[in-house]
């Protein structure tokens, strides 16, 4: 006897689905606790400095001289008072807008500047990549804090002048990095077929330079705004940056240095606020360059 087993259809094959570059970028990312601690800090200091008037407790710019220099937690200052009695937190929630601006605004200046020259030198070559490295490397062998200082001092105090200083600063390194990423992403096989297929120069670095490059750089840029910050800082800290009353976070620290000794913890405020975001801003560009890392 012949058991006649059931007519089964065939299971459909199943196919996965790639995954893209950037949706794995953002995976990796989103398993980075360290990243996605240190991107919230970030967002919730720029939604501070967005929201300045209205979070602020207090007129930043109204002091007065019977409640100068209160201690942390005093009735209605819990951060205190500086030295003209200005509320401490309202200071330092409307100095996040400056130390923002003269940390970020630099940086995406150089990015655009520095992005353009490099990619140029490293596609075309030549002597046009020997006159922009050459040239590059002149403001490259300065340190970049002598440097700022320097440009500052010659050009002026000022916010202006500071920011133009910082741009001049943070171009060089850009162009750097530019130059040796599209090197590399010159003497690929596909920027090659697209060469051989009679593309132009301008198609060619649209096409298929631009989205290979730009990644690596602005990883690095994110990096450098947190040294730009620093610089930002320690110029107004000098008296080249934004200039009294506003409240800077550099300004506040040079403002609060002879208050040190009579109430440290407040004066050590917007060195604390230039720290933490500083920090914030370099482990950000820490994960984001893991996570861009195609070999892991």
């Amino acid at each position: 006897m012949v058991m006649q087993l059931p007519l089964t259809r065939p299971a459909a094959p199943v196919f996965e689905r790639s995954e893209g570059y950037w949706s794995s970028v953002f995976r990796r990312l989103r398993r980075d606790r360290v990243a996605v601690a240190a991107l919230a800090v970030i967002l919730a200091i720029v939604a501070v400095a967005l929201l300045a008037d209205y979070v602020a407790p207090a007129d930043p710019y109204r002091g007065a001289t019977l409640r100068r220099l209160r201690p942390i937690g005093t009735a209605g200052f819990p951060l205190g008072t500086d030295e003209l009695g200005r509320d401490m937190l309202s200071r330092l929630i409307h100095g996040a807008r400056w130390s923002l601006l003269m940390g970020v605004t630099p940086v995406l200046v150089a990015f655009v500047l520095g992005s353009a020259a490099g990619i140029l030198a490293g596609f075309a070559g030549g002597r046009i990549n020997t006159v922009i490295m050459r040239s590059v490397d002149v403001l490259y062998a300065f340190p970049s804090v002598l440097l700022a200082v320097a440009l500052s001092g010659a050009l002026g105090a000022g916010l202006g002048n500071a920011l133009l200083s910082l741009t001049i600063v943070f171009v060089p390194p850009i162009v750097r990095v530019a130059e040796a990423v599209t090197t590399q992403v010159r003497g690929r096989d596909y920027v090659e077929a697209a060469r051989a297929s009679g593309a132009g120069a301008f198609t060619i670095v649209r096409v298929h330079v631009l989205g290979n490059v730009l990644g690596p750089i602005f990883v690095y840029a994110t990096g450098l705004v947190s040294v730009s910050m620093i610089l930002a800082s320690g110029l107004s800290f000098l008296g080249l940056g934004v200039r009294p009353p506003e409240p800077e976070w550099g300004l506040m620290l040079n403002t609060l240095r002879t208050a040190i000794y009579v109430n440290p913890w407040v004066a050590a405020l917007p060195g604390v606020m230039i720290f933490v975001t500083s920090i914030a801003f370099n482990l950000f560009s820490d994960g984001l360059r893991s996570a861009m890392d195609v070999k892991r």
